[in-house]
């Protein structure tokens, strides 16, 4: 059930976002964080997804500094482009800041019910991974997160169960990369790690070019179980 999300203030100025309740209006929170598409409707699904799981979950726009409200999809050629545009001038670190002001804004909010998490897809796998070793989410999912491998080294600040989702033949993250996220998180007894062979780069993106649905449903049964056991406890 979508709800009109609160505008969260920052010293930058304010930004909203998509807000889902479950049935009973109340539960654990998520921040699903996005793809280099902005708000779009695969997000706003994602977040009914969790909703329909028994999750708060809220998806905020994080390119609100460059252009609030983004809202484009992956069919065609010039949204690509925009949305490689809008993802070169993306702000990492700013939009750590913004995660952080937004699992703060689910913590005070009425309808979530103890511990909050994070999860994202793309880009917001990446920040997905950054946000439990830089923020006080109490669980963390990426799905085929781009360039972890360059941010190994904050992997000793995670403090929270981390899992990660891998496409084999991710276009973005090669082998190599593959291999070296693996190696840096094998003796992190808070990571999970699955791979999934044969799929491309967001294999859990419906009506994407390479969306894979026996994939996409066993990684989300991962996730919502991970959830289940991490937030729900």
């Amino acid at each position: 059930m979508a709800q009109e999300a609160p505008s969260i203030s920052t010293p930058d100025g304010s930004f909203d976002g998509y807000l889902a309740l479950p049935a009973g209006r109340s539960g654990p929170g998520l921040v699903v964080i996005q793809e280099i598409f902005g708000v779009n409707q695969v997000m706003r699904d994602f977040c009914d997804f969790f909703a329909s799981h028994g999750f708060v979950a809220f998806c905020p726009d994080l390119f609100w500094r460059i252009e609030p409200g983004i809202d484009i999809t992956d069919q065609t050629e010039e949204e690509w482009a925009q949305a490689f545009d809008l993802f070169g001038k993306f702000d990492k670190s700013k939009g750590i800041e913004d995660i952080t002001a937004s699992l703060e804004m689910m913590k005070s909010l009425g309808a979530v019910s103890g511990k909050v998490g994070t999860v994202g897809y793309c880009l917001g796998g990446y920040m997905a991974y950054i946000s439990s070793t830089r923020t006080d989410t109490d669980a963390s999912v990426g799905y085929y997160g781009v360039s972890i491998q360059d941010s190994l080294d904050e992997s000793g600040s995670i403090k929270n169960p981390l899992m990660l989702h891998i496409a084999e033949k991710d276009e973005f993250v090669s082998p190599e990369d593959q291999q070296e996220i693996r190696q840096g998180l094998a003796d992190n007894t808070l990571v999970t790690i699955h791979s999934y062979a044969d799929q491309d780069h967001a294999f859990a993106r419906p009506k994407g070019a390479h969306y894979n649905k026996a994939a996409a449903d066993l990684a989300n049964e991962r996730t919502i179980n991970f959830f289940n056991q991490h937030l729900k406890t």
